[in-house]
């Protein structure tokens, strides 16, 4: 385990143990003292951590599947935005398990609870705390993984970080914990419809082998109704009844598929991100990466760009009507340099089938002995309907964090921001509302 690496040599090592040309009477000044006994070799303790995203918007989760509850507290958030309970909620419903047949049965009305932050319906300032309980637990249903790991679970690595685990439930491992940033995203989302009128839509564009054309999905115009108008989160009717099927033939046979989540950013303003390290699609990976069962990340014309030449991919600018310098295509997904260039973000993640399946698998005990587990518990089939507001979420916290970035660093330039000339989206004005 991590809590054995070898740090004995250094932590405990006797005086002696300096190099060969120093002599411990010429660097000790007579009024130190030094212990005459050996000390115990120390153990290297792991400092849990990982909790928090964001810079100038951070928001940090807690809890865990089967404690108490689970929330979030929001830091950051500019004062004087109408914020209630129930701009949360709306998200939290569509995130929530037990909303069909193809997710987890666990009956949760996951109601959120806002206990700081706000007063009379605006934003103060200070930071927001929101806490959503837990009342549904049926912790015995993991008695067995107590005692052995589940395969591609993350039970066994954290067992190894930390010496300790939460066994229900998978404890922070657990997509539970996607509610506090969900329940944060919704508060992001608004800043920015607020802000600019940017909008952020996802959609469920593959199940395990049935693929959504690409060119059945127009993103200038794809609407929310038209996602949330099946329990599978696809724009497309027919291709909807498809990933539905597919989830119901593993759905019954105790098994579990994966698909891809595609999501979309209208009306971005230009200038989010900057080169080399801290590019806005590299942020966006990082965000996106950092939900559970995610397996991969495509930006733009991702992988499929490989297969062209430089004359096929590359997006040549064009004036439109607006005088606004624009893209005839958008192979480069709306981020060029690492820079938003004002045009549709897009981007495609990856989650693998769910861990936790109902069929005999082979495993290890944790103490090293070879067994089988038949997992209990309750669980989704498929992730990606679900994942949906989780991808929204994130990429709202990215995009919100890095417009007020972008402000804290125009005020080092001029000592009043009206000044400053606001960003703007390459489709719509700004709304300019302070930050």
């Amino acid at each position: 385990m991590a809590s054995s690496l070898l740090t004995k040599q250094f932590l405990g090592a006797p005086f002696s143990s300096l190099g060969s040309g120093q002599q411990p009477s010429k660097l000790c000044s007579s009024n130190l003292r030094f212990p005459t006994h050996r000390s115990q070799p120390k153990r290297l303790e792991i400092q849990a951590a990982g909790n928090t995203f964001g810079n100038y918007f951070r928001v940090t989760t807690f809890g865990e599947s089967h404690g108490g509850g689970v929330g979030c507290i929001i830091d950051g958030c500019p004062p004087r935005l109408p914020l209630s309970e129930s701009d949360m909620q709306v998200e939290l419903d569509r995130r929530r398990p037990g909303q069909s047949r193809i997710t987890t049965p666990r009956k949760e009305t996951d109601t959120c609870k806002i206990s700081s932050g706000t007063a009379d319906g605006l934003t103060t300032g200070s930071p927001i705390k929101v806490e959503v309980p837990n009342t549904d637990q049926r912790g015995n249903d993991y008695s067995e993984m107590s005692l052995a790991y589940r395969p591609s679970h993350a039970d066994a690595t954290y067992d190894f970080k930390y010496g300790v685990r939460s066994v229900q439930g998978g404890g922070r491992s657990s997509a539970r914990e996607t509610i506090g940033r969900v329940a944060a995203g919704a508060v992001a989302k608004k800043i920015l419809k607020l802000y600019s009128g940017t909008e952020i839509l996802a959609y469920v564009s593959q199940v395990h082998n049935v693929v959504l054309p690409e060119d059945l999905v127009d993103n200038q115009t794809v609407t929310l109704e038209q996602i949330e108008s099946n329990i599978v989160r696809c724009p497309n009717p027919e291709y909807a009844e498809k990933m539905i099927a597919a989830i119901d033939y593993v759905r019954v046979r105790g098994d579990s598929v994966g698909g891809v989540v595609t999501c979309i950013v209208r009306n971005v303003p230009r200038g989010l991100g900057t080169p080399v390290f801290d590019k806005l699609e590299a942020e966006l990976a990082k965000a996106c990466m950092s939900l559970p069962a995610t397996k991969g990340f495509e930006f733009g014309s991702g992988f499929a760009g490989t297969f062209m030449t430089g004359s096929e991919h590359n997006d040549e600018f064009f004036m439109d009507e607006h005088d606004q310098i624009r893209t005839k295509t958008n192979r480069s997904g709306g981020i060029q340099g690492g820079i938003s260039n004002g045009e549709i973000i897009n981007m495609r993640i990856a989650f693998k089938p769910t861990s936790t399946i109902a069929r005999k698998q082979h495993t290890v005990s944790r103490d090293k002995h070879e067994t089988e587990l038949i997992a209990r518990g309750r669980h989704d089939p498929c992730v990606v309907p679900r994942a949906v507001p989780m991808v929204e979420a994130m990429v709202a916290l990215v995009l919100v964090d890095q417009l007020m970035t972008q402000y804290a660093q125009c005020m080092l330039f001029a000592v009043n921001p009206a000044l400053q000339e606001p960003l703007q989206s390459s489709t719509t004005e700004s709304a300019q509302v302070p930050l």
